[in-house]
């Protein structure tokens, strides 16, 4: 169990790694939707993240050929776009505020130990960064790795191509 004075500390210096993140990023804005009244395209900050992190979240449920895997991720990402979409105003703006702060590079290094930007980081040192997060002490990370966590899973097995390699038909068909 953290102390007060460890909770304290890791609330200020979250808010503060928030706080700088946002200003040296401040022309780009809080979201990580570029447009979200046609089709919502995620920032690129958000884009670098997320096709890093998802082939390691979905290692072992995507298909064995490497142009299918690329594909999928693809399609992937482009759906958890559409997920941050739907999201509440306040969630994206966090979601952004989290992006913004990984694609900085002093930042991706102290906070997810990840050396590489992420388009060329290597999947075990993601990996690493993940599991570090998912079991970390301080509830900010732990609830970063969730959202990240929740939203790749929900755009993968919310895609009716992934449907199959579950062996699930689909939702029953409701007669008229």
């Amino acid at each position: 169990m953290p102390s007060r004075r460890t909770f304290l500390f890791a609330g200020i210096a979250g808010a503060g790694a928030l706080a700088v993140a946002g200003w040296l990023r401040r022309g780009d804005g809080p979201s990580p939707l570029l447009d979200t009244v046609s089709t919502p395209t995620l920032a690129p900050d958000a884009r670098a993240v997320l096709g890093a992190v998802t082939p390691v979240f979905l290692d072992g449920a995507l298909p064995a050929d490497p142009v299918a895997a690329e594909a999928a991720v693809r399609a992937t990402v482009v759906n958890i776009g559409v997920a941050i979409a739907g999201l509440s105003p306040a969630a994206q703006q966090e979601l952004g505020e989290l992006f913004a702060l990984l694609a900085l590079a002093p930042a991706r290094l102290a906070l997810a130990r990840v050396t590489r930007p992420w388009p060329d980081a290597r999947a075990d040192e993601i990996a690493a960064f993940l599991e570090s997060w998912r079991t970390s002490r301080l509830l900010l990370f732990q609830s970063a790795y969730a959202a990240l966590h929740q939203l790749v899973f929900a755009a993968w097995y919310g895609d009716p191509a992934s449907w199959a390699a579950i062996g699930y038909p689909g939702p029953p068909q409701v007669a008229a």
